[in-house]
């Protein structure tokens, strides 16, 4: 067996050095090497040494509150609710004071991104805060084979759940009893594709109480890697005490249970109470409070419990520690006021009723007015690193309708479109000249995998040469309203979807009328994103509009380079014949893809089967080979950097962090060592 600590390939690691170099904070986490119940003493004389900003703090290794309920009895000494080895978190710039509420917001009934970016990041294995490998959470260690078929994860003895319970083995084969070898309950979701290797899903078999083993048919690369992104929530999140009660083999009364509440069988009784339900935002997590968890916060009013606000309060059971033994978080609680609109929130930053963030109001509109008050409303700025393109424009290359499918396929169309976009103006209008003309390609972040021609291909703005493929691809007649009529004579138009969400729908408008300025019949639709999703799933759009391009993270989700997973929207029937051949439960049929694109695949699937870097380096090239030949999307510019606000009184939050989604930003800074002075 060999020891995995950083499990990122070369070009990985030197792309996000490069990226976020000197911001790179030290390391996150280190194990603590003493027995927490064993030398709390020491550790409370050692901590009056430390440099502490509030003397309360020198006192105490756990929240006044806290130590209250001990000494009422309510609630075990903290050396009876840490585990035996708890993990230790570097304060990105101090051991900080107890108290406080973090304020901050979601957009919606349903903003669960942001709740998974700030609470809910506790897997077994996360990546280090600057993003340059992977290390232990909250498994102690962690071991892999050669081949990468077997990870054997080493958990933390005496670790509990929010409740008290014991964390143990049998929680994560519970969680693998359930969610896959239950076929009537794994039937209604589907093994994720990641927990999958030679078409097999993983077996996970207990050691002993604080030892699990994951073993895979065939080798299984990205294993770790996909853990620490957003999904590997799934495998730390499911305690056997409490949702066991939801089955019918170990239920009481199941019949009973299902009619109180208002669950369609047991099936859905345990979506609602520990998982989620398929095709709705619903997540456990968020909408039942009295699901026991890790996180540092715990929910105390979730989404159906209060229209106003979602609130998660301080684990008395949290099993982190700073560098001077504290328990671990140091704010109090964290409430999300629940906002509909998007200048409410707005409105709420600049008057310094946010605390912490950077999701919705982070416009590069919204940044000079931000400037103007920091002073007033008592915040700063920090930076997110961003990678990949600032948006994708994808026709939908396997279109319901024939003949709007026989024209979007042609890369020759698909050429003209692109020159017929003034890319500098987007720029300069929306993001205030930050950023430059690119492709849907690999972003210079990543030296490794950069192709400058495929950087810069088709983005000129020529209306001459846009003509030009677009008479090649049959377009070469003006109907009376002065818009090119399709290869066969008829009039031919489009919608482009969008949603308003990150301005998504100020970048389509641009480009949808700079198509209609180019003699070709596109309307703007801007949209719910929830029907934005529901459309695209079920194949109903003509071009969809989100992302593109791709940064260091392209070996996790190469959604963009070819038809990998539902995000590929430029190919959805293909993406269904790629993860479901079957078509079972899928809203789109399957469909069997062109050879390139079947190659492309071939080639991703031999990515996860391999724990060779160079080797996954040499196939993800071939991918980018074939992508660029390809040609299935349009890009726009490259991203300028991101940013966030913090108020000055928010300490512990890097001045730099990476942007992303499978660096699920800011949630490997550890928010657990934010404080509030």
């Amino acid at each position: 067996m060999r020891k995995i600590y950083l499990i990122l390939g070369a070009v990985l690691v030197m792309s996000l050095l490069a990226a976020c170099g000197a911001a790179s904070a030290p390391g996150a986490a280190e194990e603590a090497a003493p027995a927490a119940a064993d030398n709390a003493d020491n550790a409370a004389a050692e901590s009056s040494e430390a440099e502490a900003p509030a003397a309360a703090d020198a006192d105490s290794l756990e929240a006044p509150a806290l130590a209250e309920m001990v000494a009422s009895g309510e609630l075990p000494p903290l050396a009876e609710r840490l585990p035996t080895e708890p993990l230790v978190v570097e304060p990105v710039e101090s051991v900080g004071q107890y108290g406080g509420t973090w304020r901050t917001a979601l957009v919606g009934g349903a903003d669960n991104a942001w709740l998974v970016r700030t609470i809910s990041y506790e897997h077994l294995v996360r990546w280090t805060r600057d993003w340059t490998g992977i290390e232990p959470n909250i498994a102690k260690s962690f071991e892999a084979n050669d081949e990468g078929t077997e990870y054997t994860f080493t958990l933390r003895e005496g670790m509990k759940w929010s409740d008290g319970e014991p964390f143990t083995a049998d929680d994560i084969v519970y969680w693998y009893e359930i969610n896959v070898l239950d076929e009537e309950y794994e039937g209604a979701h589907n093994v994720s594709s990641w927990l999958t290797s030679g078409g097999e899903p993983v077996t996970v078999e207990k050691v002993d109480d604080y030892t699990v083993k994951f073993t895979f048919a065939e080798p299984n690369g990205l294993f770790l890697q996909n853990i620490a992104t957003p999904s590997g929530i799934v495998l730390t999140s499911f305690p056997k005490h409490y949702c066991s009660q939801f089955h019918p083999d170990t239920a009481t009364d199941i019949d009973a249970l299902i009619a109180e509440n208002n669950a369609n069988d047991w099936v859905n009784l345990m979506e609602l109470k520990c998982g989620g339900v398929p095709g709705t935002p619903y997540d456990a997590k968020w909408y039942n409070a009295d699901l026991p968890t890790l996180m540092a916060w715990d929910i105390t009013k979730s989404y159906l419990d209060n229209s106003t606000q979602l609130v998660a309060e301080r684990n008395p059971y949290y099993w982190k520690v700073d560098t001077a033994g504290h328990q671990l978080p140091y704010i109090d609680r964290v409430i999300y006021d629940i906002l509909e609109d998007r200048e409410v929130l707005l409105l709420k930053v600049l008057n310094g009723e946010i605390d912490m963030m950077s999701r919705h109001f982070n416009t590069n509109d919204n940044k000079a007015v931000l400037a103007d008050s920091m002073d007033a409303g008592e915040f700063n700025f920090f930076e997110t690193v961003e990678s990949g393109n600032t948006t994708g424009f994808m026709f939908n290359l396997t279109h319901k309708d024939p003949r709007m499918r026989a024209i979007f396929q042609d890369k020759n169309f698909r050429i003209g479109m692109s020159y017929c976009i003034n890319r500098q103006e987007i720029i300069d209008v929306l993001y205030v000249g930050q950023g430059e003309p690119m492709q849907n390609a690999i972003g210079k972040e990543v030296p490794a995998l950069y192709d400058e021609e495929m950087y810069n291909m088709y983005t000129e703005y020529d209306v001459d040469m846009a003509h030009e493929y677009l008479a090649k691809a049959g377009l070469t007649e003006m109907g009376d309203d002065g818009f090119f009529l399709g290869p066969d004579g008829e009039p031919f138009a489009f919608t482009v979807q969008a949603t308003d969400s990150f301005g998504f729908n100020d970048r389509a408008e641009m480009v949808t009328n700079q198509w209609r300025a180019c003699g070709v019949n596109a309307t703007l639709s801007v949209i719910d994103r929830s029907l934005l999703y529901t459309r695209k799933d079920s194949n109903e759009h003509d071009v969809h509009v989100w992302g593109a391009g791709a940064g260091p993270d392209v070996f996790l989700d190469p959604r963009y380079l070819f038809p990998a997973n539902g995000e590929s929207a430029f190919a959805e029937a293909w993406v269904t014949w790629y993860t479901n051949r079957t078509g079972e439960g899928a809203l789109t049929p399957p469909e069997e893809p062109p050879a390139e694109v079947q190659h492309q695949m071939e080639l991703y699937d031999q990515i996860k089967a391999t724990g060779d870097l160079e080797l996954q380096n040499e196939l993800m090239k071939e991918i980018i080979a074939i992508a660029k030949d390809q040609f299935y999307m349009i890009g726009i510019s490259s991203s300028p950097p991101g940013y966030g606000i913090v108020k000055n009184n928010f300490h512990n939050v890097p001045t730099t962090m990476p942007g992303s989604w499978n660096y699920p930003t800011p949630a490997p800074t550890n928010p657990e060592q934010y404080w509030i002075e």
